[in-house]
């Protein structure tokens, strides 16, 4: 099957903003457009939904022209889900007439099987018969992302769906927001501000900034730049994609292989040869010159010096690394770089505990 294709050039100006985009992207998975509010990710959102009847520019989906000089397809014909910060759903209405609408709406045919797929997914059987007003917050968005997917999109896009959700209840979706992207042959555009959201679920980044993109490519090469943009504090790391490939049933500890080597995190239950995507902050790996087997840090893995950079503070430097075709970003202090003589092209061991590997 033919990767769907995204290419987007838009200019709006507005009192005290303007947008001034150029993307050309493969459209598949996730692409999260991530920055600080007021970055413009809703604003490119609206222009990609149509939404934005203002903007100049052109818009093409999969070889289809949304929008150019001659054209302007409306909303409602470019087959788009849209999931909102807020559920908006229909408040006299019960959770499964709310899909319901949805599917009356829509010009395709949606299939019994087609809906219990959907509701499977998103586990909102228990509460079909409810009212919005009876549902949680994350109930409520889950019933949203329903009755998006039951319009049979070409495209999802959704803005900031968790950004109204406590911390618990964003907890309780993300898992289903991970589901959704493995299960659907539907490619996804996500707006978010939260670094977590989009190492979990983004393949695709591209980052904005007071109206323009300013990083774009896959996730874990972007993340890594040491040139990134847009500030990440003590939230600067890396995303491996791996595969499980043993379980510790006495220690609880899952081992996950990748291009790179092997790594020991908690064990979360994932089956032997399941995909696994984990989180490693650069404050958690530690370099050394030499392998060691006497230390409480079980994961040591083989890597090369590619760039270092200097932190926001002068005292402290980020180094990138290559760990086989992986890169790796750790924080140390300028003293430690000099000690042990870090450079470009030069031989090292990353070392990372196994209790900071986050899922």
């Amino acid at each position: 099957m033919t990767t769907p294709t995204l290419s987007a050039r838009f200019q709006l100006d507005r009192p005290g903003f303007s947008l001034d985009v150029d993307l050309q992207l493969p459209c598949q998975g996730v692409i999260a457009l991530f920055g600080h509010s007021g970055s413009g990710k809703t604003s490119l959102l609206r222009c990609i939904a149509g939404l934005e009847q203002s903007v100049k520019g052109a818009l093409r989906f999969n070889g289809d022209i949304w929008q150019d000089s001659n054209t302007f397809i409306p909303t409602h014909q470019r087959r788009l889900g849209y999931v909102f910060q807020e559920a908006s759903l229909l408040p006299h209405l019960s959770a499964q007439a709310n899909l319901e609408f949805a599917i009356k709406r829509t010009g395709e045919v949606v299939t019994e099987a087609d809906q219990h797929h959907v509701i499977d997914l998103l586990g909102i059987g228990p509460l079909l018969d409810r009212s919005p007003a009876q549902l949680s917050g994350g109930e409520r968005q889950r019933v949203a992302i329903a009755r998006a997917l039951l319009s049979k999109p070409r495209l999802l896009l959704m803005d900031e769906p968790l950004a109204s959700l406590d911390q618990a209840r964003k907890q309780e979706i993300l898992p289903y927001l991970e589901t959704l992207k493995t299960s659907l042959d539907v490619p996804i555009i996500y707006v978010s501000h939260s670094p977590d959201e989009v190492a979990r679920l983004a393949d695709t980044l591209v980052a904005m900034e007071d109206g323009k993109i300013v990083a774009s490519g896959p996730l874990n090469n972007t993340l890594t730049r040491l040139d990134f943009p847009i500030k990440l504090g003590e939230e600067v790391g890396s995303v491996v994609q791996a595969t499980v490939v043993e379980r510790d049933s006495e220690w609880l500890l899952a081992k996950a292989a990748f291009d790179g080597g092997e790594l020991w995190f908690r064990d979360g239950g994932h089956a032997i040869g399941s995909p696994v995507r984990v989180r490693v902050f650069a404050r958690d790996i530690s370099l050394s010159l030499q392998h060691h087997s006497d230390t409480s840090i079980v994961n040591s893995l083989p890597a090369v010096v590619e760039e270092i950079s200097t932190e926001q503070h002068p005292g402290l430097a980020l180094v990138k690394l290559r760990v086989g075709n992986t890169p790796l970003v750790a924080r140390l202090t300028q003293r430690s770089a000099h000690h042990l003589e870090l450079a470009p092209g030069k031989p090292i061991w990353a070392q990372i505990k196994s209790v900071a590997i986050i899922q």
